[in-house]
């Protein structure tokens, strides 16, 4: 049983060298609980926002990972590598070609915006036949992958000095930024790869807002962290809500019971008990109510 009781999502700024299993081992550690979970992988030498989930907030993990993402990206033209970044093994390495400017960076990185099927890379976590392809890569081996759907909402160029070219991109969860920057050199006949990365939005929330894992120890020690976790019934602050007004309504809300909520219309609906203790997330549908998340344990 964890001796802490923190319950919510804490904004975490990843600083580079960390995996995100790091991060939440040292919480884990700062904060003397077990139940923590992240929404979503950083690569070790990325940095920015990594939202953490704490006790009943790791409820939240898979609603979170779900989400777009923002991230600020530098973008080196004119080489590939096998990991699709500069942590990786050189593959081709040459000038840029000839006549190749500004105008037709720009061009061919706003061609992104948009759906668009992307194939993962290599040296990443996904998942094929039960195993992960980064370990298929490390004994050498290329795997057929086949490519998902991925969106791209905008993409933005705030600099351009060749062959570094340094963009803003928000995207659909599965995109790999990498990969974006393979396909964008791809088109421009000359291979890129990834600079550099910072993720600056996920889930809503902004890395303006994250903490250093560092300052989460100072927060802890001086008894000031509850104030800066972000509480599990504000994720739902779009959502109506339906405070239960007798006993009977409480204990139905507490062993997952349907409900009839008159007044909020169609859709989701957060539902607390009788003391104003946040509950519950249920389904409205013509006013019969279902559950469909639970955080009272």
């Amino acid at each position: 049983m964890d001796k802490n009781s923190f319950n919510g999502i804490l904004l975490i700024f990843k600083e580079r060298g960390y995996t995100s299993n790091d991060v939440v081992a040292l919480l884990r550690k700062i904060l003397n609980m077990k139940k923590i979970g992240h929404t979503g992988t950083l690569d070790p030498e990325a940095v920015g926002l990594l939202p953490v989930c704490l006790g009943r907030g790791t409820k939240l993990v898979s609603l979170l990972t779900d989400t777009d993402k923002e991230y600020e990206c530098v973008m080196r033209l004119g080489v590939t590598t096998d990991t699709e970044d500069m942590t990786g093994r050189i593959l081709t390495e040459g000038p840029l070609p000839e006549g190749l400017d500004e105008k037709r960076v720009r061009e061919a990185v706003t061609s992104f915006k948009g759906a668009y099927e992307q194939i993962p890379p290599m040296y990443s976590a996904k998942k094929i036949d039960g195993r992960k392809l980064y370990e298929y890569a490390r004994e050498g081996r290329e795997i057929e992958r086949k490519p998902s759907k991925v969106a791209i909402n905008y993409i933005d160029i705030t600099k351009v000095e060749l062959p570094l070219v340094s963009f803003t991109v928000g995207c659909s969860k599965g995109t790999y930024i990498r990969s974006l920057c393979r396909d964008i050199g791809e088109v421009l006949g000359c291979g890129a790869a990834m600079e550099s990365l910072k993720r600056t939005r996920a889930g809503g929330f902004d890395l303006r807002d994250a903490y250093t894992i560092d300052e989460v120890r100072e927060l802890k020690e001086e008894g000031r962290l509850e104030e800066h976790i972000i509480s599990i019934e504000s994720f739902f602050g779009d959502c109506p809500e339906f405070v239960s007004e007798d006993e009977a309504t409480d204990k139905a809300v507490r062993n997952g019971n349907p409900l009839r909520i008159r007044g909020v219309g169609d859709g989701r609906c957060r539902v607390y008990l009788s003391d104003k203790t946040f509950a519950a997330l249920y389904e409205v549908k013509n006013s019969e109510a279902r559950i469909c998340g639970y955080f009272l344990t």
